[in-house]
C-alpha cells in the first residue's frame, strides 16, 4: 500500500486504488462478497500468509469496507462484515470476472457470474445511468468536477489537448 500522494490526492481513481491496495485485498474482498467473513475463511481460500492477511484485513478495516466484530468470547475471534462501502465493490469484481474471461481465459472460463434466481450467465455491462449508453473509452472522457484544484483543471487541459481535433494540413 502506497502512501498518499498529494498531486493524486483529488483522483478518484487514485483513492479508490489507495483504499483496496493491492492484489491481495482485491482477492479478499472477492471472498467477502461470496459470504466470506472469518479469518480462516480468507487463509484457507487464498493461502495467504497469517500475517499477510491480518495486515490486509485491517487495512481494509481502516478504509471503511469491513466492520470487525467479535463472534466469539473464548477465544476471542472476530469476523470482517463488508461495509455498504465493501459491498459497493462488486461492479469492480464483476469487471475483473469479465475482463478475465474475455481476455485471459484461453481455455475457456473457470468462473462465472451467474443470476442467483435463475442461474442464467451474466455478463456484466458498464452504462450511462441517464442513456443506458456503454461506457467505453472511445465515447467518454475525463473532465473537471466541481472541487477541481488548480493542478487537477492543468492535467485535464493536457488531456484535452490531446483529444482535440487536429487542423488538417
Amino acid at each position: 500500500m502506497q502512501p498518499r500522494l498529494l498531486p493524486l490526492a483529488e483522483c478518484p481513481c487514485a483513492r479508490a486504488v489507495e483504499a483496496v491496495g493491492e492484489w491481495w485485498s482485491i482477492l479478499i474482498l472477492r471472498d467477502a462478497l461470496q459470504g466470506f467473513t472469518r479469518f480462516d475463511e480468507f487463509q484457507r481460500s487464498l493461502g495467504i500468509a497469517p500475517n499477510m492477511l491480518a495486515r490486509r484485513l485491517k487495512h481494509l478495516t481502516e478504509a471503511g469496507l469491513f466492520e470487525r466484530r467479535l463472534y466469539s468470547e473464548r477465544p476471542k475471534r472476530y469476523e470482517y462484515v463488508l461495509t455498504q462501502r465493501g459491498r459497493d465493490f462488486f461492479p469492480v469484481i464483476a469487471a475483473l470476472v469479465a475482463f478475465g474471461n474475455q481476455h485471459l481465459a484461453p481455455g475457456g472460463e473457470a468462473l462465472l457470474l451467474a443470476d442467483r434466481e435463475t442461474g442464467r450467465p451474466v455478463v456484466p455491462a458498464f452504462a450511462d445511468a441517464q442513456t443506458a449508453q456503454p461506457v467505453k473509452s472511445d465515447n467518454v472522457t475525463v473532465t473537471a468536477g466541481p472541487q477541481a484544484s488548480p493542478g487537477m483543471l492543468q492535467r485535464l487541459a493536457l488531456v484535452a489537448a490531446r483529444h482535440a481535433p487536429r487542423p488538417r494540413e
